[in-house]
């Protein structure tokens, strides 16, 4: 196996990019989900609520951020000084403020209140300690520092949507592209699909991960990404061939061991 490619997701819930090599970071790859986005409430939104929020295009260059988007011109961002508290799923967690401007700019893409938040120390947040050791820490990032996805489970899991399609007398769907998921790393190679269900451990390049459970998987992996639109798929057929403990699951969550590089075509090898 190799890695196919590796993604980084600057802010969390809006667009992501690919990069040909990463920093791998106690709490998950460098510049990866610093940023979120809080309502008029002061709560996390994403585009779970707000599919716009897929419009704005984060760029980093090297510690700066630039966020791009079809309404305005690009945004430097400059973190201001002020903190609030944010609950990040259950973790209050203490992040800093990047000002009226950003805020601004993404009202505006959204049509609705907004602001953008920074972690500006990735230490705060600990990984649920049902699942992580003491000193893990993760990101902005849902649960855990990276996400796993295989092509192999890809296709497979294209081959179903296209089959529930005929059945229901349905066209068959464009390809499912992997970016619904929003992985940080796909491996492609000699592997069955949803073989990494069973991994325990895997090492990409330098790094070896643990693996801490399965993705279980929301409503956003149904938003078209060109359109940001809701469907139903791949909700529908995860449910018919993915479904366990009430939930649908793709893909696997890596916390890594220790710091190191990785970089697309690394060989993948299970522990």
């Amino acid at each position: 196996m190799k890695l196919a490619s590796i993604s980084v997701y600057p802010v969390k819930s809006a667009a992501g990019h690919d990069v040909p090599e990463a920093e791998v970071q106690p709490w998950g790859l460098a510049g990866d989900r610093r940023y979120l986005i809080t309502d008029a409430a002061g709560d996390i939104l994403t585009a779970r609520e707000e599919p716009r929020l897929l419009a704005c295009v984060p760029v980093l260059d090297e510690e700066v951020l630039t966020l791009t988007g079809p309404h305005a011109e690009p945004l430097r961002i400059v973190p201001g000084t002020a903190r609030s508290t944010v609950d990040v799923w259950g973790d209050p967690v203490e992040l800093t403020d990047c000002g009226d401007e950003a805020a601004a700019w993404l009202s505006a893409l959204a049509g609705q209140p907004l602001r953008l938040k920074w972690l500006d120390d990735p230490t705060r947040r600990p990984v649920d300690p049902a699942y992580g050791r003491p000193d893990d820490r993760v990101s902005l990032a849902d649960a855990y520092p990276l996400l796993l996805t295989s092509t192999a489970s890809l296709d497979r899991l294209r081959d179903w949507i296209a089959e529930t399609a005929l059945e229901r007398g349905e066209e068959p769907p464009e390809p499912l592209p992997m970016r619904r998921f929003r992985p940080n790393v796909v491996v492609e190679g000699a592997v069955e699909p949803f073989a990494e269900d069973e991994w325990k451990r895997v090492r990409i390049g330098e790094v070896v991960f643990r693996v801490t459970k399965g993705c279980d998987r929301c409503v956003l992996t149904t938003v078209d990404t060109a359109t940001y639109t809701k469907g139903k798929e791949p909700i529908r057929t995860l449910s018919r061939h993915r479904k366990r403990d009430g939930k649908v699951w793709f893909g696997i969550n890596l916390i890594p061991d220790g710091p190191g590089r990785i970089a697309q075509g690394d060989p993948v090898v299970v522990l």
